[in-house]
């Protein structure tokens, strides 16, 4: 939104987070932004770009409450002439406007070049402006602290597996019994709401063929154990509630003895400091009932007269067809029923817990995505964490599986995953290491129109100019054309970025310029992932073959 306010050329009031970050169920120490973000940060960071304020003057406020304020729903991924056509006009006229962002990706991923700057912007936005809040921080890096004291690099692991990414896609058959009807469910109520214009039977087997399911988590263990990673390797399952529950996560912990997750590296203790202090919910309490003989014949001769037993309810079976919505199946009601103060609150807790594993994701030595889409096509948790890890770190090591070709492999040995032969094995790590480095323009190709932050670059980066460096010879750990070849880099850094780095000599240059393409992309070592050598990861696989299929 803040890219949007610098094409008006407006000025921007702190926006507010989703209503459970508002309601009287959360601590009242922070606003709605401040509950998640560093609000002093944000207005500093953005100070040179944006003009904010906290809050309205009073009368618009007054002006807001009568709904005299004009107010705008922006579609994902809106153009630039919506703001400039639409909402300006309204802003010259009625002085302030209001834009309800509901999907987020208000503004289309790919601009015009006379946007370019404005471009630059969603990158200081998104990777500098935007901060969790101090003790969301604090509490991150102690897990993450945790986790490193273990001894060993670990890998974050986002299952993806939500409820309305599998509807949405059409992923019902992967699951059993009542997950399955739930999965129906929840896709019927989309296809009433216009969010999906298929029919409501879909071939699973097809969706997943075509990459369009998530992986399981026994699939990304098997791949896993495939690549080299032996049995205590340490994983941290990041992201939000796991659909289906921890059965489907047994297969996983059975292949690896060291599958941790945010509740078992902090307790509930320190989880409470962050969220702030919070009143006590008051539940209605119903007096207590007589415990001796004469208290209990008193009631009985006080009563009143004895109403006459109810007809037993007409049949109907235990879940009913007809309607879509899980209420239906414990109430004759049409509507859903209104959230509790305890789901309000459960909820807002629920972002500060995404914001942790955010953060540790972003972090970890490797990160495996299960799936990278949400519940309407759109990236997900998953897709944020590899652009911004590619934005922080491009040398990291950030699995980008292709789906489609993972599910051909798992059909190929369908009934012998844990005694695969040595040609399977050797396929999933040859696939696995190529689409470290190769996905890359895929997947710019594919997400880059979708979600500019799922691959942030080339707009996000630029090139250094090293004092030693001359038109016909340049020396350099990446000089330019390597950079534009890898991302298509070709704007150069300020030359205030170039005072930030310690001197280098110009031999140490050429020495570097010669490894650059094996710089940039430099995993890290094999003992320091648990993985052993590719040059040895094929011979390892020959001579334990027997072993590995036994324990896994």
């Amino acid at each position: 939104m803040r890219l949007e306010i610098r094409l008006l050329n407006a000025t921007l009031v702190i926006p507010e987070l989703q209503s459970t970050t508002g309601n009287k169920g959360v601590s009242s120490s922070f606003k709605s932004f401040s509950y998640l973000y560093n609000e002093d940060h944000f207005i500093l960071a953005l100070a040179k770009d944006v003009n904010i304020i906290n809050t309205l003057p009073r009368n618009i406020k007054a002006a807001k409450r009568r709904k005299e304020i004009p107010s705008f729903k922006v579609h994902y991924s809106a153009s630039p002439d919506f703001y400039l056509k639409v909402v300006l006009p309204a802003l010259r006229q009625y002085v302030v406007v209001e834009l309800q962002v509901a999907e987020g990706g208000c503004l289309q991923a790919i601009l015009p070049p006379q946007f370019e700057e404005h471009q630059r912007l969603r990158c200081r936005v998104a990777f500098h402006a935007l901060l969790f809040r101090q003790e969301v921080k604090d509490l991150a890096m102690k897990i993450l602290h945790r986790l490193r004291a273990l001894g060993k690099p670990f890998i974050a692991y986002d299952a993806g597996m939500t409820l309305d990414s599998l509807a949405y896609h059409g992923c019902a058959e992967l699951f059993q019994d009542i997950h399955t009807e739930l999965i129906q469910r929840r896709r019927l109520w989309m296809i009433n709401h216009k969010l999906i214009k298929d029919k409501l039977s879909i071939d699973s087997t097809k969706q997943r063929l075509n990459g369009s399911c998530p992986l399981m988590p026994e699939e990304v263990g098997i791949l896993l154990r495939a690549f080299g990673y032996s049995s205590d390797t340490v994983i941290y399952v990041s992201g939000g509630e796991l659909f289906g529950g921890q059965r489907i996560m047994t297969p996983l912990r059975a292949m690896f003895e060291n599958v941790l997750e945010r509740s078992s590296l902090c307790s509930p203790k320190e989880l409470s400091k962050i969220y702030g202090h919070e009143d006590r919910l008051v539940t209605s309490q119903l007096p207590p009932a007589p415990n001796n003989e004469e208290m209990l014949l008193e009631a009985w001769k006080t009563t009143g007269p004895r109403p006459r037993p109810l007809p037993p309810p007409p049949v109907r079976p235990k879940y009913q067809t007809s309607t879509n919505n899980w209420w239906h199946w414990l109430s004759d009601i049409d509507v859903k029923p209104e959230m509790t103060i305890m789901e309000l609150r459960t909820n807002a807790h629920k972002l500060l817990w995404e914001a942790i594993d955010y953060i540790i994701s972003v972090e970890a030595d490797a990160f495996f995505p299960g799936f990278d889409q949400d519940g309407r096509g759109h990236p997900n948790f998953a897709s944020s964490v590899m652009g911004h890890r590619l934005y922080l770190y491009a040398a990291s090591r950030t699995f980008r599986p292709k789906r489609e070709v993972i599910a051909r492999l798992f059909e190929d040995a369908q009934g012998n995953l844990y005694n695969a032969n040595r040609t399977w094995w050797n396929l999933v790590c040859k696939h696995l290491d190529e689409t470290l480095l190769e996905e890359l323009n895929e997947a710019s190709m594919k997400w880059k129109p979708v979600s500019f932050l799922s691959h942030p670059l080339p707009e996000c980066s630029c090139l250094r100019r090293w004092p030693f460096e001359t038109s016909s010879h340049a020396h350099a750990p990446l000089n330019a054309s390597r950079s534009s070849g890898l991302f298509g880099v070709e704007y150069f850094c300020p030359g205030w970025m170039g005072t930030e780095t310690s001197p280098i000599s110009e031999k140490e240059a050429v020495e570097a310029s010669d490894l650059a393409p094996l710089q940039l992309f430099q995993w890290n070592s094999a003992s320091d992932i648990g993985v052993p050598d590719t040059t040895t990861r094929e011979d390892a696989l020959m001579e334990d073959e027997d072993v590995e299929s036994g324990e896994g």
